[in-house]
This record gives structure tokens, C-alpha cells and sequence, in this order.
């Protein structure tokens, strides 16, 4: 279950774990949604993500067009194991590619997972498992 709390963007929100580490995501279930993510926003607070879920194990690739945040990306498959972090520069329509299949990607400020000691074969833990993906 997660708890639907109103945020900047009126996404819901959950308390996700990543090797011990909290993280607050909003969490992109549609299409509008996981299309928007965290563009066009000025900064995000310490410990706040996005989670973004497809209905789907699939390679993917996000962008970091109109977004000013710089921003670390982990990759998921379907049982929360990340298969790839990477860094992502404001502004860049270069792709970047989960070089594995994947159902979630969550977006944190740059470093958060490196700070962490956050690595590939992590399990993001928390992840709603009744949601209504779009």
C-alpha cells in the first residue's frame, strides 16, 4: 500500500529502502506522468526521488531534457535488484540507457547513491505492490 500524499506534482508517495537508506519518491505511473518526471524543477530535497514503474521488464532510457537538477539514476528490475546507476547532466538529450531489462528506475540527486555505497545487485526495498500502473 502506499500512502497518497499530495506533492509539488500531485504524485503519490512512498518510503522506499535502498540498502538501508530512506528515500522519499513520488511515484510516475502513467505515461504523463514518467513523461514530465522531474522536469522544469529547480531542486529537490535531500533524501526525495522519483520512482517511476512500468508494467513491463524492458530495456530503458531516460533523458534530462527541461530538467535543471542534476540527477543519479538506478535502474530495477522486477524484484527491486538495480541492474545500473548512472549520472545524468541537466539539460542532456543524450540517452541513457538501463543496459539491462528494467521495471523501475528511480531518480535521486546526483551522488546519492555513490554517497551510499549504493551499487549494481542493490534492491530497492518498499516498492507498492498494489499500484495501478498506467
Amino acid at each position: 500500500m502506499f500512502a497518497a500524499v499530495s506533492c509539488s506534482q500531485g504524485l503519490p508517495t512512498t518510503t522506499l529502502t535502498v540498502d538501508g537508506h530512506a528515500a522519499q519518491a513520488e511515484i510516475a505511473l502513467t505515461a504523463e506522468a514518467r513523461e514530465q518526471g522531474l522536469m522544469h524543477r529547480e531542486s529537490m530535497p535531500a533524501d526525495h526521488g522519483m520512482l517511476f514503474v512500468y508494467r513491463d521488464e524492458a530495456p530503458r532510457a531516460f533523458w534530462m531534457k527541461n530538467t535543471r537538477i542534476p540527477l543519479s539514476i538506478a535502474f530495477a528490475n522486477r524484484k527491486g535488484e538495480i541492474v545500473r546507476i548512472a549520472d545524468m547532466k541537466p539539460f542532456d538529450v543524450s540517452r541513457t540507457p538501463s543496459l539491462s531489462s528494467a521495471t523501475y528506475a528511480l531518480e535521486m540527486n546526483v551522488g546519492w547513491f555513490a554517497e551510499r555505497g549504493i551499487e549494481r545487485g542493490s534492491v530497492i526495498t518498499g516498492i507498492p505492490t498494489d499500484l495501478k500502473v498506467e
